[in-house]
């Protein structure tokens, strides 16, 4: 009968140490992070066409730039429920994966609505 609870003991250690262990669906990370994408891209356009139409140059434009990504990563977050861990693997994903490619759509659509709105 030790001998009995001796392995049962094992097997419970085994299978909670593989419950700690966290595992994801590759699918669905991928899936997630094409949201990222999109939602910053999205957001990128609306903030450059913002920045635009309000004749922002130089520093404040790019301060609206971060403004805007900090909100998009503020809403992403609040979109998975504060539980980031749940569907993504780490938080540099949910805060910082898009950056760069966001910077460039903002730039691109904040020069061409401060031309359309100011220059002619």
């Amino acid at each position: 009968m030790a001998g009995h609870s001796d392995s049962s003991s094992s097997e419970k250690k085994s299978s909670e140490a593989m419950n700690d262990v966290p595992t994801y669906s590759a699918e669905n990370l991928q899936n997630n992070m094409k949201v990222i994408y999109y939602s910053r891209t999205f957001m990128s356009i609306i903030g450059g066409v913002l920045a635009g139409i309000l004749g922002f140059t130089g520093f404040m434009g790019f301060v609206l730039y971060f403004l805007v990504m900090a909100i998009t990563s503020i809403g992403l977050i609040a979109k998975a429920k504060f539980s980031v861990h749940a569907y993504f693997d780490s938080w540099n994903r949910i805060i910082l994966d898009g950056f760069m490619g966001g910077l460039m759509s903002f730039v691109l659509f904040w020069t061409f609505a401060y031309d359309i709105v100011h220059i002619f």
